[in-house]
């Protein structure tokens, strides 16, 4: 780079370039002229000198056009600016014709323009409206301004603090009041670039329209209220916030008995309770009612009052949205009138009731007393009867045994039916008695089907046959939850009935599962029941075949069932169709996990050899019964020892110096001795020795006795050939 050129700042604009340009170019002819060309510096000046030249002009046309271009751009941006500014005058102009207050704020919330309506309500912050105006304090001289009706309790710092709260958000509308009982309603929206128009808007006419509306609304209100309460029946009377009077109806006069010029509008309530005549209250005092009407709390409030001697009065007060409340009075003399009158007839009633209860008391007392005085007559008659029944089974029994004249044998082989019979009614009322009572026991365990229906189908196959009928036996291998006893009792009724009724064809006994149960039924075709009689065929001593003799029964099977399926809680169901036959059906829940327990097995035939040589000690106050057991059992081969006590057994043992094979003891011997008294004291002598006790009762307490103590029971009257099996298992078993 030449020295020239280092004088030229390329910052500098054109025209100071060319400046210098020219300065340097005639200071350089200059020189030249000056300077000789002996060294031929002169041209070597002038070749640089048109150089320069040349670099001049190049400048002088840049330069000149950039000027063009200034020049250019200047005119247009005067012609923007007066653009714009017939712009900004034609917005003044067009905010101006706006009727409401008009301001616009940038984004920084600094004023931009307004027209002259915007802050006309506060002539006091006119001066304050311009340009650049930031809006916290536009809103700080609205706050002070007196202009402001502010509302009650609020200051100029609340009133500011809301306002910047609205004014975070895009759009607000909201009502200021002015003084001198005019409205304005500013508007506030946020634009896209972030700038805020406000619009504020007289809304004076509105607000006083509305008020003028509001105000004959509320006076048609009024008139309707008053018009309302005057129909009531109750008398209202409706207070302000102070508890002064401000509205009632006239039937308040009459039920407070307060003259109507007393009812002026500012009465205090306490001072309206006071005026009342004859008014008393045994729930509320007059200082209550005060310290209620003057409580911040007030929950609604009810009480009664008695003016004289006869009317009664309720009230109830409440308080109102605006702190005041109403009053009602209602006369409830009547309703109270009537609920003395009711309490009178319900302690009638009740008084009624009570003698009647132990009227029914006494009767079920009686009852009762009549249902165990029979129960003891059934079981103290039962025993009686059993014990020389026992005897004469086993004396008929004997001598069936010892005659061979036919004949003869034929008779008492009759009698001793006859006898059997007689047995069956007494065992048949006897398990009436216990099932009415509700002493009958039950042990409820798992049996198993099959052999329960095998051995009854070897019990009723022998009769059944000589009737000529097909009896039938569908088993399965079921294990169900009952007392074994008395299921074969209620199978064994049943199938009994259906062989006894049946003349011709068929018995059929089926046990099927259904579900978690076994259902029981009994077919045959015998001649039916018709619908009428279903219900009757449970009853005691019902039987529908008259011809039917009382050798076969009294009517007490199917009592028994119904009686002890009841107990048990086995559904027991009947259908039959006349001429056809019947069905009897009993379900039995199946056993859930526990081992099948023992089925009562049917007496086998007696066995009359094997016996000979078995000491038995038999201890029975009866002297028939005691001779009648020891002659049957000497038939059979057995040595009896007979006692009629515990002393004189134990005397025999201890005199013979012998332990017996078997001890037959019975349970109710004389002086209130039992035969487990008995046992206990034979225990010394023969402990191990297989015992029965032999019993005509059949209570719970006996039975569960006899059980605690392991002791068997051989009820009466004595069944030969449960008696002979008893000996027999003994004989075996020393047998062994």
């Amino acid at each position: 780079m030449n020295r020239a050129s280092s004088f030229i700042n390329p910052e500098d604009s054109l025209a100071r370039q060319n400046e210098k340009l020219l300065t340097i170019a005639d200071v350089l002819v200059k020189r030249v002229e000056q300077v000789t060309d002996d060294e031929g510096a002169s041209y070597a000046h002038f070749q640089r000198a048109v150089m320069l030249e040349d670099q001049v002009r190049t400048r002088t046309r840049e330069l000149e056009r950039a000027l063009d271009l200034l020049n250019a751009s200047n005119n247009q941006l005067a012609e923007a600016n007066r653009a714009a500014e017939d712009a900004r005058a034609t917005l003044a102009g067009a905010i101006e014709t706006i009727q409401e207050g008009f301001a616009l704020f940038d984004a920084d919330d600094q004023l931009l323009l307004f027209n002259s309506r915007f802050g006309m309500f506060m002539p006091d912050i006119r001066a304050a409206l311009a340009p650049g105006l930031t809006f916290s304090d536009y809103i700080e001289q609205v706050s002070l301004s007196p202009s402001l009706d502010m509302p009650q309790g609020e200051t100029p710092e609340s009133w500011r603090a809301t306002r910047h709260r609205r004014h975070q958000d895009k759009h607000v509308v909201f009502n200021v009041s002015i003084t001198g009982d005019r409205w304005v309603q500013v508007s506030e929206h946020r634009t896209p670039d972030g700038q805020t128009v406000i619009m504020q808007t007289d809304i004076t006419d509105i607000m006083r329209l509305e008020r003028r509306e509001r105000s004959r609304i509320l006076d048609n209100q009024a008139r309707l209220i008053g018009n309302t309460l005057e129909h009531l029946d109750h008398g209202v009377t409706v207070f302000d916030g102070n508890g002064h009077l401000v509205s009632w109806n006239r039937i308040v006069s009459d039920l407070l008995s307060i003259p109507v010029s007393n009812l002026r509008l500012g009465t205090d309530f306490s001072t309206l309770l006071n005026k009342a005549q004859d008014i008393d209250s045994d729930t509320m005092t007059i200082d209550q009612v005060v310290s209620w009407v003057n409580s911040q709390n007030r929950p609604p409030m009810a009480f009664e009052m008695t003016r004289g001697k006869s009317v009664v009065l309720h009230v109830t007060v409440q308080e109102m949205p605006d702190r005041g409340f109403v009053a009602a009075f209602s006369d409830i003399t009547a309703e109270r009138e009537n609920a003395r009158t009711l309490l009178e007839a319900k302690e009638g009633l009740e008084r009624r009731v009570q003698e009647r209860t132990l009227e029914l008391e006494d009767a079920l007392a009686d009852a009762e007393r009549a249902n165990a005085s029979k129960s003891r007559f059934v079981a103290a008659a039962s025993h009686d009867l059993l014990q020389p029944l026992s005897a004469a089974k086993l004396f008929v029994a004997s001598a069936a045994e010892d005659t061979q004249d036919p004949n003869r044998k034929t008779t008492l082989q009759k009698a001793l039916g006859a006898l059997n019979s007689v047995d069956h009614i007494i065992d048949a009322l006897l398990d009436i008695s216990k099932l009415e009572s509700g002493a009958a026991a039950v042990e409820i365990e798992p049996v198993q089907v099959r052999p329960l229906l095998e051995q009854l189908s070897s019990e009723f196959t022998p009769l059944a046959s000589q009737k000529g009928l097909d009896l039938r036996m569908y088993i399965c291998d079921a294990v169900i939850e009952t007392d074994a006893s008395y299921i074969r009792r209620i199978l064994q009724n049943l199938i009994g009935n259906a062989v006894r009724y049946t003349q011709s064809g068929r018995v059929v006994v089926g046990a099927r599962r259904r579900g978690r149960q076994v259902r029981f039924e009994i077919w045959d075709t015998g001649p039916g029941i018709p619908n009428s009689d279903l219900e009757d065929i449970f009853k005691e001593f019902h039987r529908l075949n008259a011809r039917a003799s009382a050798s076969e029964g009294m009517g007490l099977g199917l009592a028994i069932v119904e009686r002890a399926c009841g107990l048990l809680r086995h559904p027991l169901s009947v259908a039959s169709t006349p001429e056809r036959g019947s069905v009897f059906s009993v379900s039995v829940p199946l056993a859930r996990g526990r081992s099948p327990g023992s089925v009562p097995k049917p007496h086998a035939t007696p066995v009359s050899t094997g016996l000979a040589g078995t000491l038995v000690l038999l201890v029975e106050n009866d002297d028939e019964l005691r001779r009648a057991l020891t002659l049957t059992m000497e038939r059979w081969g057995v040595a009896v020892i007979e006692a009629s006590s515990g002393k004189e057994a134990q005397d025999l043992l201890n005199e013979l110096a012998i332990c017996p094979d078997a001890l037959l003891i019975d349970y109710q011997l004389s002086d209130g001795e039992t035969g487990l008294d008995v046992r206990d004291m034979l225990d010394p002598l023969c402990s191990a020795v297989p015992a029965r006790i032999i019993t005509a009762d059949r209570s719970l307490a006996t039975i569960e006795a006899c059980r605690a103590r392991g002791i068997q029971i051989m009820h009466k009257p004595i069944d030969p050939v449960g008696l002979a099996s008893f000996l027999t298992e003994v004989a075996l078993g020393s047998q062994r």
